[in-house]
């Protein structure tokens, strides 16, 4: 344990260091929350490539990178007197005990689901006690069961959070059926949108299809995000092997026409 701190005061230091007015980087003297937030993004996505590609040096660089992000932004908020990265460390050590009160502490539950209610009520009693202390001004703002969802997730992950979390109080369909039927009312508004040439009216109609679906792939009990991240990946593999296909009669994929191309990604199906 205290060879794990001492890396961790380390690391504290360097990114003090790079941060220093006088001797530090110049490009991270330049950061501030808002330009550093995409690299921040980026990062979890790395490590998320990584586990799905089940490499495991890459993921220990990918996490290095991810922790990296975290103590930079801590060292921003440090010079702001915001926070230290020990009042990070400390919060999120006193919420793990605080949600986990079954193995911290006396709570006994007797199955998964009891397990899982528990979970979500202590979520959101943190979620009034943020509400209590973000509310500013003369207007309050009414809690809602929406609190807390981060607007600036994946449009699928946030259309399913967005949507489980309605469900919870009972905003949902009883069953699939009616989600059919939502389905081919959306295609029907979006078609009439297109045969009205009304670009805004298209991206909005074509934004309700698309949380529809995310509706179906949560009653499906399937991951709308995961279900599309592996559709692109099996697009990527067979449109590769179209190339390859083409490359071995040499020929390029723009000098073929609608039938050649067709044929390639039907083999290229066999394969993948």
């Amino acid at each position: 344990m205290s060879v794990e701190r001492d890396v961790l005061q380390e690391l504290l230091y360097v990114v003090r260091r790079l941060r220093d007015p006088i001797s530090g980087c110049a490009w991270d003297l330049q950061q501030d929350f808002r330009s550093i937030a995409p690299f921040t993004i980026e990062e979890a996505y790395e490590v998320a490539d990584a586990i799905e590609r089940n490499d495991t040096g890459d993921l220990q660089d990918e996490l290095g990178d991810l922790l990296f992000q975290v103590v930079f932004q801590s060292q921003l908020a440090s010079e702001a007197d915001w926070f230290t990265f020990n009042d990070v460390a400390k919060g999120i050590v006193e919420k793990m005990i605080r949600r986990h009160p079954h193995v911290f502490g006396q709570a006994v539950y007797a199955n998964e689901a009891e397990l899982e209610a528990a979970w979500e009520t202590i979520k959101t009693e943190e979620r009034a006690t943020k509400q209590g202390r973000t509310q500013t001004g003369t207007l309050a703002l009414h809690p809602s069961a929406l609190d807390g969802i981060a607007r600036n997730l994946p449009a699928l992950k946030r259309a399913d959070k967005v949507q489980k979390r309605a469900a919870r109080v009972g905003f949902d369909w009883p069953d699939i059926r009616p989600v059919w039927d939502k389905i081919d009312e959306e295609l029907i508004e979006l078609k009439e949108a297109l045969a009205q040439g009304d670009h805004v009216a298209v991206e909005e109609e074509l934004g309700d299809v698309l949380f529809t679906v995310v509706n179906l792939a949560r009653h499906c009990s399937v991951d709308a995000e995961s279900a599309l991240q592996r559709a692109s990946g099996k697009f990527d593999g067979r449109f590769r092997c179209v190339e390859t296909l083409a490359a071995d009669q040499n020929r390029t994929l723009d000098a073929m026409d609608l039938n050649e191309l067709d044929r390639l990604w039907r083999e290229a199906k066999k394969v993948l």
